[in-house]
């Protein structure tokens, strides 16, 4: 577990999350509010996600209205991360969190089941750290 990991604010710009992952070599990064609460996680993943291109929704016409087929709502929030500008548009809101207990096999199960690559630990409602797939690879090194 990294005891001090870095972390961001909901209004860091996307710009300089994106600087702090890539010079720091993580693939997440906490994003936490005032209070140093955990409201969400930003990963590679999330950022790659910007750079896609914005399906147009399939549509057929009724009485010369065009009428969207699916989900509003999902065309909505796909929307809004593809153009997120701060980190609080592109983050993953209240991530799967783990505890300082929690066993080396489960959180190993959880980063495959989920494909998930970083993990925060929360201790009685605080962000003490977080795994990645990293620091599960080095419980297997004993050199």
């Amino acid at each position: 577990m990294t005891q001090t990991p870095y972390v961001v604010a909901p209004e860091t710009e996307i710009a300089e999350a994106a600087r702090l992952l890539i010079e720091k070599k993580i693939n997440g990064i906490p994003v936490v509010d005032d209070e140093k609460g955990l409201v969400g996680i930003l990963c590679q993943s999330d950022l790659v996600r910007l750079q896609k291109t914005f399906p147009i929704p399939s549509v057929f016409t009724l009485l010369d209205g065009i009428l969207p087929i699916g989900s509003l709502d999902r065309v909505e929030k796909e929307l809004s991360k593809i153009t997120a500008t701060t980190v609080s548009e592109a983050m993953t809101p209240d991530p799967q969190t783990i505890t300082p207990e929690t066993p080396v096999d489960e959180i190993a199960t959880l980063m495959v089941d989920r494909k998930l690559h970083t993990l925060p630990v929360v201790e009685e409602g605080s962000l003490v750290g977080v795994v990645g797939k990293a620091d599960v690879l080095r419980t297997l090194y004993k050199g």
